[in-house]
């Protein structure tokens, strides 16, 4: 009759198993076993733990098989205590050196992150097996020490221990960790010399290996070749897709890397398989840095259809698709419909309503936040920081500033500094910016000074601005808005000697052209612009509809303004990527849809201000999301309140 109990255990009907188990006329060692078994297989390791209790009551002695399974349900619980009381009984009896109970001693310490316990238990091993091996291998990368991983690898080699699929599996991902794109070439080579070339596992591992290291080609070519595929295999194709946007050397190919992952999101639905929350988490991610409002719109409609949408992760992603994407009502339902919210839920929330010049909102969320008992972090003092900036709270924001340090322990970090000098920049309070500037602990970086020197500037303090500028020269800037900034302070004070010494500099960092483009999705397909661009098809039409806006622009008082670009050509361009893009969109979108456009660079005053006079003259709502924020234009005004300009 025990076999029943190990047939119902292994079909899943635990119940049956335990009726079978208690009706037993004689119960011995290996009934106990089994239901122990049943209970550990079905996910029940609580249950598990009770019968290996009940069965030391009754008398019995387990077997090696019985203490490696009950040692499997301590990993599973990740209880380090327990399992220690059952190693406490193994090494009274002398069995430390089986390999049944070495392997789950070593796994168990793995589970519960003590490595060195994990890497002993396996020494004590008389005679390793390939699982054991694979075990040691995996504990080490599970525990953040990949190189002692792939040392145990290729001891394991040396001995003729031949690696199975999860050993393989193990060390290709310890490969990526590292960004060892030589090692898992070799792992890949020792993968088909065994015969795993076809084996799902070991390919959707070195395809995900060849992703984080930016082969994109070499990864595309072995999904391609594969005959079967599963979830894993899709999710690893838009993850590396997603990682390739990080990766890409220039928005284009960010924007085509993310592009890309939609279209496998749309292979994926099409082959009849399910995604997960992995998928939907990492797609909602690609929509929210794509500004893909559509796409993602039908993603929520996805989750809610395949029971997703209650999950907490997949939830915090909508919020902060729909944040990004300029739908800061959607965001809020979604969070107030959420049944669970994490911390990272609350922060996302947060931030966005300081993104969308929704001071007060943001600030009652912080509170709320606090009331229910979740702890802040760095990251969501800056939200709520970033909310005192853009209001102007002076006082609240000091307030903040403190609490994070005395009652929480935070300690300030660049992002909260730049928070607070951007608030005194934006009110006139230079000297006071200044102070902030002075008092940090650690030298401000490019960003800090950008904001200081644009605030100088606006505000007519120019001697400090200067100083500003001279620290701004010495990080040699990366970006073009910087040199744009230096350029606007050095001309309108008509410092010429420092004006060529920027443009020799922008020479040296290769910055004589300008990167401006723009994207704007409608109905799936992606269209690009640069300045000036007159190879688009509609150019007449776009240029056209462009000018007569700038008419009637003029009438609301629109004077077009200089743009220091970073060539040394006279003229500067007359019309930016992002007003071709918007122009487009009006022309080829229905007139109640938002217009969504993304730029590669800092939108210049002139283009703000421009925008804001064409919502007011079409009645259109216009989303713009720059290299440094999301500007929301309705009814002429915008949620950066014209201080996300900088030139």
């Amino acid at each position: 009759m025990t076999f029943l109990v190990n047939v119902y255990g292994k079909c899943g009907n635990m119940e049956e198993a335990q009726k079978v188990f208690d009706n037993l006329p004689r119960i011995n060692v290996v009934s106990w076993t089994s239901l122990i078994s049943g209970y550990v297989q079905n996910s029940q390791p609580e249950l598990a733990i009770h019968v290996f209790l009940d069965m030391l009551e009754a008398g019995n002695y387990p077997t090696n098989v019985t203490l490696g399974t009950a040692l499997t349900a301590c990993s599973s619980l990740e209880s380090i205590r327990l399992g220690k009381q059952i190693h406490a009984y193994v090494v009274k009896y002398q069995t430390e050196g089986d390999t049944s109970v070495g392997n789950s001693l070593c796994s168990l310490y793995s589970t519960c992150g003590s490595l060195n316990s994990a890497i002993k238990a396996f020494n004590r091993i008389r005679e390793k097996n390939v699982m054991s091996w694979t075990t040691v291998i995996g504990a080490s990368g599970e525990n953040g020490e990949a190189v002692q991983g792939l040392r145990f690898f290729s001891k394991m080699l040396s001995e003729g221990i031949q690696p199975n699929e999860f050993t393989l599996t193990s060390i290709s991902s310890m490969c990526g960790t590292m960004l060892s794109l030589r090692l898992g070439a070799q792992v890949h080579s020792v993968g088909i010399k065994l015969g795993y070339a076809s084996n799902i596992r070991v390919r959707n591992s070195i395809m995900y290996l060849y992703l984080k290291c930016g082969l994109f080609d070499e990864a595309q070519k072995l999904f391609d070749g594969m005959s079967h595929v599963n979830l894993v295999t899709w999710n690893a194709m838009i993850a590396g897709h997603a990682q390739m946007m990080d990766l890409a050397k220039d928005d284009l190919s960010a924007h085509n890397g993310g592009t890309e992952a939609l279209r496998i999101f749309s292979k994926l639905n099409s082959s009849g398989m399910k995604p997960d929350l992995y998928t939907f988490s990492s797609i909602l991610t690609i929509c929210s840095r794509l500004v893909a409002l559509e796409q993602g719109e039908q993603i929520h409609a996805l989750t809610l259809k395949t029971g997703f949408l209650s999950d907490v992760v997949v939830g915090t992603a909508l919020v902060n698709m729909y944040n990004k994407c300029g739908r800061i009502e959607r965001a809020s339902r979604v969070f107030v419909e959420m049944s669970t919210r994490t911390l990272i839920s609350w922060t996302s929330m947060i931030t966005g309503f300081a993104n969308h010049g929704l001071s007060h909102q943001a600030l009652q969320l912080f509170e709320d936040m606090l009331l229910a008992g979740v702890r802040p972090n760095q990251v969501t003092f800056v939200g709520a920081l970033a909310a005192c900036s853009n209001a102007g709270m002076v006082y609240e924001a000091l307030g903040y500033f403190e609490m994070m340090q005395k009652e929480y322990k935070i300690k300030p970090v660049m992002d909260h500094y730049m928070c607070l000098i951007d608030m005194f920049v934006k009110l006139g309070c230079i000297e006071e910016a200044f102070d902030f500037i002075k008092k940090m602990d650690f030298e401000p970086n490019e960003v800090i000074w950008s904001v200081f020197i644009a605030g100088c500037r606006r505000h007519g303090n120019m001697e400090l601005g200067f100083y500003a500028a001279e620290q701004l020269l010495k990080f040699k800037p990366k970006e073009r808005e910087s040199y744009a900034m230096l350029l606007d302070i050095f001309v309108s004070a008509g410092r010429w000697e420092d004006v060529a010494v920027v443009k020799n500099l922008m020479r040296e960092e290769k910055l004589s052209e300008t990167d401006d483009w723009s994207w704007i999705r409608i109905k799936d397909k992606v269209y690009s612009f640069k300045p000036n661009d007159g190879l688009h098809p509609q150019s007449a039409e776009i240029f056209k509809v462009l000018d007569e806006l700038v008419e009637k622009a003029k009438g609301f008082g629109y004077k077009q303004q200089e743009s220091f670009e970073l060539t040394d050509e006279e003229s500067a361009s007359v019309y930016h990527s992002e007003k071709l893009a918007i122009a487009f969109g009006l022309l080829n979108t229905p007139i109640v849809s938002p217009i969504l456009v993304i730029k590669s660079t800092t939108m210049c005053r002139d283009c703000h201000n421009f925008i804001k006079i064409i919502t007011s003259l079409t009645a259109r709502e216009i989303i713009v999301r720059d290299s440094k924020r999301l500007h929301k234009f309705v009814n002429g005004h915008c949620t950066c309140r014209d201080f996300g300009v900088s030139f």
